[in-house]
């Protein structure tokens, strides 16, 4: 079903099919950090990557979220609708975490009163910059209405992944999220929802359940992947 390879990144390789509205997508063991200064192997991360994102997308589809999901085809590969994604990653906070609490001098495990919203230009050469809405609309990187669009749809995806991961002892702190254009101009989610993009923290020790785990070197990144598929799927 696989045709020619059009695009590698850090933790995925897509491929064109025969059909041009689809793509499939494989996942990788590869892990990169700081900005692709730390690189790594962490082991049957491709898996459990795809099997969560893909169980993710399926249960946001049935809570009205629109995405690009259409069909998980081995334990590595997904064969999803081919779009042209939007240059802006958006990071949904529920918890200061990461740079957050660097970056706005606040204290790490800080609950937010209301879930935090930012955007960065999704540009490799520039470092990913932190941007705001009006730079969104000055750089044509997105019209009012697909930001308008893209930030309901990313506070409808933590509503639902907040109260999902919560039933299985898990704190979502934060999340980054990529949005896609099919043809017809119609924003859907994209990319993944995985350890790789999500901070999981277990609800009642607070034991970091994610990639952060290799960022910082703090050991157990399989384990801490190996138990978030765990939580989800009972494996």
């Amino acid at each position: 079903m696989k045709t020619e390879m059009i695009y590698e990144g850090k933790a995925k390789k897509v491929y064109a099919t025969e059909d041009p509205a689809l793509v499939i997508v494989s996942y990788k063991d590869d892990a990169t950090a700081g900005d692709g200064a730390k690189k790594g192997t962490i082991v049957g991360k491709g898996v459990i990557n795809n099997r969560m994102s893909n169980h993710l997308m399926q249960l946001l589809e049935k809570n009205g979220v629109p995405t690009h999901f259409v069909e998980e085809l081995s334990d590595r590969d997904t064969l999803v609708k081919r779009v042209s994604i939007v240059p802006l990653e958006v990071i949904v906070r529920n918890i200061s975490a990461g740079h957050f609490p660097q970056r706005y001098g606040v204290e790490e495990g800080t609950v937010f009163e209301n879930p935090t919203i930012e955007f960065s230009y999704k540009n490799d050469d520039l470092h990913d910059p932190l941007l705001n809405e009006y730079h969104a609309l000055a750089l044509k990187l997105a019209t009012r209405e697909e930001i308008d669009r893209i930030k309901a749809m990313s506070f409808q995806v933590n509503e639902v992944l907040k109260a999902y991961f919560l039933k299985r002892n898990v704190k979502l702190v934060d999340f980054k999220l990529e949005f896609g254009r099919l043809s017809d101009g119609t924003i859907v989610l994209a990319d993944e929802i995985s350890p790789d993009t999500c901070r999981f923290w277990d609800a009642d020790t607070n034991e970091k359940l994610d990639k952060d785990r290799f960022r910082r070197d703090m050991g157990g990144v399989e384990d801490a992947y190996n138990e978030m598929m765990h939580r989800v799927f009972g494996e």
